[in-house]
């Protein structure tokens, strides 16, 4: 079997993308505050809420998650439900045709492996196997996995989203032509692990507050002095 290829290995100038870090972190804890990690949701709640928020609004992935959680009883019941009931259920979040039967098999899956529809066998599994178990299942890719994974289990993963990727290609932290998948393994190498709940939050607030995607208010943002979309203005 060929080596695994390392994701790192190309990435130009990593030594001054990581020492972006401190300086980078310190600017948005002085803003956004310490942020100490805690479980809103269990695991399963986690990776079915993911699963309803690709390609959407928070807003409409939370509007179709409570309309899940109030119409069936349990995940057994989601997972046996009539499919064009279930498509009318999600339908709030979008691309309910591809998310419904996503859904379902993903349950199967589960129920199959732990015999109950419970994904906390993930807390003793090795953080790769981990990640690879969870990616392995249809619909799910390098975000979902870490976003359960660090969410549900405050275990050592770096989700990277829409925010979090501009924002990190803005500041330096990425290359501009790397890809969303390459990116999470990039991260975590830039970051501390007890560091990564924080900092995937900070930078999410940074994203909507003011590194905006089409028009970043730079006049008031706190990291210019370490941001490589602002040195390239002048």
């Amino acid at each position: 079997m060929p080596a695994k290829r390392d994701p790192l290995a190309k990435v130009d100038n990593l030594p001054a993308r990581v020492a972006k870090y401190a300086p980078v972190s310190a600017a948005l804890t002085a803003v956004y505050g310490q942020l100490d990690w805690s479980r809103n949701q269990d695991g399963m709640d986690e990776l079915v809420s993911c699963i309803l928020s690709q390609s959407t609004t928070d807003t409409n992935r939370d509007r179709a998650f409570a309309r899940l959680k109030d119409r069936y009883d349990d995940w057994a019941a989601v997972r046996f439900a009539d499919r064009e009931e279930l498509i009318g259920v999600i339908r709030p979040a979008g691309l309910a045709n591809q998310k419904a039967p996503r859904i379902q098999e993903a349950l199967g899956v589960i129920h199959d492996h732990a015999g109950d529809y419970n994904i906390d066998f993930l807390e003793t599994m090795s953080l790769a196997d981990a990640k690879a178990w969870l990616v392995s299942l249809r619909g799910i890719g390098p975000k979902t996995a870490a976003i359960v994974l660090c969410f549900a289990y405050g275990r050592p993963a770096f989700p990277v989203d829409t925010h979090v990727f501009r924002v990190g290609k803005r500041i330096g932290f990425l290359p501009a032509k790397i890809s969303a998948n390459n990116a999470h393994p990039l991260m975590e190498a830039i970051a501390p692990p007890d560091d990564y709940y924080q900092f995937h939050i900070q930078l999410i607030q940074h994203g909507r507050d003011t590194c905006h995607a089409r028009t970043p208010a730079c006049e008031r943002c706190p990291i210019t002095a370490h941001c490589d979309y602002f040195a390239a203005l002048d």
